[in-house]
């Protein structure tokens, strides 16, 4: 148990040596309550008690002060150099969603797992940051008091906007880790696409659709065929079929076969099927098919729209998975800068990881681009690891008010067609307000993106910009994406993908599938697992 009741911050549970990062958010709740200040920790001086701020809130209930000792700090101390000395199947490095999501399946395997960021925060792309984290990120300054935006501690701000698919893989992967139980969720209020100078809601039922705007009397007579068609389809059933090959045949086929409209084909394939461009019109017409059920479970599931986001921000999601990794023993290390990722020189095999002078040993090594030279000239040994494809522009946008256009909804997604705007990747707005615990009352967090394809970004998300009405501040950023050069199984260095431009998950979780197979040999499968012996308050 915990000194003094209360319970343990997550970055403990089963954690030692990795406190340091609730440290950083107690500092910053008791600067943001003006409450006596905390004594800076280190690992290597003498410390006297001090409070210290659970992490981990799960959004059930408020965090709790927990009262540690001297003894419990010296304790720490010494199994966070034993834990530097031992050695591990697997090393991970950085916190964002992908690695702790591997971290976590991985412990639950049974595997020894070491998992490190040299940031004092968990997160990475998929944090989520408080008010003067996101004025020091984007301005190196405190947040503008003639701006009133509230409490500090009312912000979770995400760096990277996605919406989770109600049905859809990373649901699939909560559900069957049990890592629901650390996280409360809230649906988003509405699916919007953009289409002659106006917002239109996604219809989310029959009622709904003869009501839409979106389409003419006649048109909405092909497309309920097209769905009704979309509905009935089975493989395995060529009597559904129709005499129409989805393996074979393109998209842009089973659209014409069914007589739908240039602007219905872009409100199907973009805010239904979610295509970032249009070249999947020339593709077989199977994955499209496949999202467009997608999304329609999804939105069968909990009605309005087919999206859920995590109550207190995305950054809450990494931080539950790193917790399922803890509690099967997975051992976390925040704030450890890596020196060297170290290879055979002879078999050219990863063998450990080198921090701050000291070397763990490891059999295989997980980690993000950031972590392999992302940015950088090739290494030593000449080999490039990870190569850029595409760059994002992004757009985070404090408003005080909701979204013109979308019946005062709390939260949405915008989705703006490129054939609208004349572009080639459509945009993106993902909306968010204090309903979802991210945002003091009354305040709106929308976040403007799309894929650049220009030499002024910001120039590209106009469209965008234009839609939200009067904005607050604004704070833009133009982020590369990463992706790995080989598979990692000759080297047994494992490099996940950037988080892309998607507007939900389910590449994310694809990318999680294939790194799991690779590291282990074998698919991931997603069974429902055998609670761990959790200790009360853990």
């Amino acid at each position: 148990m915990p000194p003094y009741g209360g319970e343990w911050p997550a970055a403990l549970t089963g954690v030692p040596g990795a406190w340091l990062a609730a440290r950083q958010q107690a500092s910053a709740w008791v600067a943001s309550t003006q409450q006596p200040s905390i004594s800076q920790i280190h690992l290597d001086r003498s410390l006297p008690p001090f409070l210290f701020l659970s992490t981990y809130h799960s959004g059930f209930a408020p965090p709790r002060l927990v009262l540690l000792t001297p003894s419990f700090v010296t304790t720490a101390r010494d199994e966070y150099a034993a834990a530097m000395d031992e050695e591990y199947d697997v090393v991970v490095l950085g916190t964002g969603l992908t690695e702790c999501i591997l971290s976590g399946l991985l412990s639950v395997d049974g595997k020894k797992v070491l998992h490190m960021d040299r940031n004092d925060y968990y997160g990475g792309e998929s944090a989520s940051l408080n008010l003067t984290q996101l004025y020091q990120k984007f301005r190196n300054s405190p947040p503008p008091e003639n701006l009133q935006l509230g409490r500090d501690r009312d912000y979770a701000v995400d760096l990277t906007p996605k919406f989770i698919m109600a049905s859809g893989e990373l649901t699939k992967i909560l559900v069957h880790t049990d890592v629901t139980r650390y996280l409360e969720f809230k649906q988003i209020a509405g699916s919007h696409v953009y289409r002659d100078g106006r917002i239109a809601k996604v219809p989310s039922n029959e009622s709904e659709a003869i009501r839409s705007s979106l389409m003419g009397l006649f048109e909405k007579r092909r497309a309920r065929n097209f769905f009704l068609y979309i509905q009935g389809w089975k493989e395995d059933d060529p009597s559904t079929h129709q005499g129409f090959d989805a393996s074979t045949q393109t998209m842009k086929e089973l659209y014409t076969k069914f007589g739908l409209e240039a602007g219905t084909q872009d409100f199907i394939g973009h805010a239904m099927a979610l295509w970032l461009d249009d070249d999947y019109l020339n593709r077989p017409a199977k994955p499209t098919m496949d999202r467009i059920s997608l999304y329609a479970q999804s939105m069968a599931r909990y009605g309005k729209s087919p999206y859920l986001y995590p109550l207190y921000g995305l950054g809450e999601l990494p931080q539950a998975f790193a917790r399922l990794s803890a509690i099967y023993g997975g051992t976390y290390m925040l704030d450890k800068k890596i020196d060297s990722i170290n290879v055979d020189p002879e078999t050219g095999k990863f063998t450990g990881v080198t921090s701050d002078g000291e070397t763990v040993k490891a059999k295989q090594v997980i980690g993000d681009p950031s972590y392999f030279g992302a940015g950088q000239e090739p290494g030593a040994e000449g080999r490039i690891r990870v190569v850029e494809t595409g760059k994002v522009v992004r757009a985070i946008c404090i408003l005080k008010h909701p979204i013109p256009g979308t019946d005062n909804a709390d939260s949405c997604q915008i989705i703006i067609p490129q054939n609208q705007v004349g572009r080639k990747n459509d945009i993106y707005i993902a909306a968010v307000s204090s309903a979802h615990n991210v945002a003091a009352k009354d305040v709106y967090i929308a976040i403007v993106s799309t894929i650049v394809e220009t030499s002024v970004p910001e120039r590209e998300i106009l469209p965008g910009l234009q839609l939200l009405g009067n904005v607050v501040d604004k704070f833009v950023s133009i982020i590369p994406i990463y992706e790995p050069t080989s598979t990692g199984q000759d080297d047994n260095i494992f490099i996940t993908r950037s988080m892309d431009a998607t507007t939900h998950f389910e590449t994310l979780c694809d990318d999680v599938a294939q790194v799991y197979e690779r590291v282990t040999g074998r698919p991931l499968e997603l069974k429902k697992k055998e609670p761990a012996a959790e200790e009360e308050g853990a």
